[in-house]
């Protein structure tokens, strides 16, 4: 299909796509979990442990990223999480420095998944991102999760492509394969994309309502600009 890599690898996976001359292109490292993450200061030592551990091996094995979460709001204030969250990723930026490794805070929805998750829109953690200011440090942009919180994709991901270090794909609605049933026009975000100086990856995170390998296949094509 000519796919380079494959994502969300855990730490005891990353040696796997080597044997197949392929890339773990964003793992698994400690970078907390989706409900509990950057946003609150008492995970911070633990996920920095973590990260301490993982990204010496990530450089090793070749893995190039590692995925964060900001955490669930649970009445905390916008403001006050990142505030939390630049102080968390500026305590861990160095790490990701040394080795070459980038951590990527994912942004997800909040209106149908993942229900009173912080980092929701691109503004809030293009902020934590500015903030932090390390090539190192970057948003994990979704195209599906994005599409249901704030739609504007090609205009968003081109104002902001310095700060977006990782790309995800999912069809909307349904998460499932990217086709004329969806309302993305995936050919044109992938221009959008292709048109910047990006040069990381874009996965496919999608789930198959139909036989798997061909809609992967499908979605490879597709955005094969």
């Amino acid at each position: 299909m000519g796919l380079k890599a494959i994502d969300l690898l855990n730490e005891d996976e990353w040696e796997v796509p080597r044997r197949y001359g392929l890339v773990c292109s964003m793992g698994y490292g400690g970078g907390g979990e989706i409900r509990s993450g950057m946003n609150r200061v008492e995970n911070h030592r633990k996920i920095e442990e973590a990260l301490r551990k993982s990204l010496p091996r990530a450089a090793k094995l070749g893995v190039a990223n590692v995925i964060t979460f900001s955490g669930n709001r649970e009445g905390m204030p916008d403001e006050e999480g990142a505030k939390n969250t630049i102080a968390g990723l500026n305590r861990m930026k160095k790490i990701a420095e040394d080795h070459g490794v980038t951590i990527c805070m994912e942004l997800l929805n909040s209106k149908v998944d993942h229900r009173d998750y912080m980092c929701d829109h691109t503004a809030w953690g293009v902020r934590v991102m500015e903030a932090v200011n390390s090539p190192r440090v970057k948003l994990l942009f979704d195209i599906y999760h994005m599409q249901i919180m704030e739609g504007d994709l090609i205009r968003t991901i081109t104002e902001n492509i310095q700060w977006l270090g990782h790309f995800h794909t999912g069809g909307v609605p349904g998460r499932h394969e990217l086709d004329d049933t969806q309302e993305v026009n995936w050919a044109g975000v992938m221009r959008a994309i292709a048109g910047t100086n990006y040069a990381g990856y874009v996965a496919h995170e999608f789930i198959p309502a139909r036989e798997p390998l061909r809609s992967l296949e499908e979605a490879v094509e597709l955005c094969d600009v």
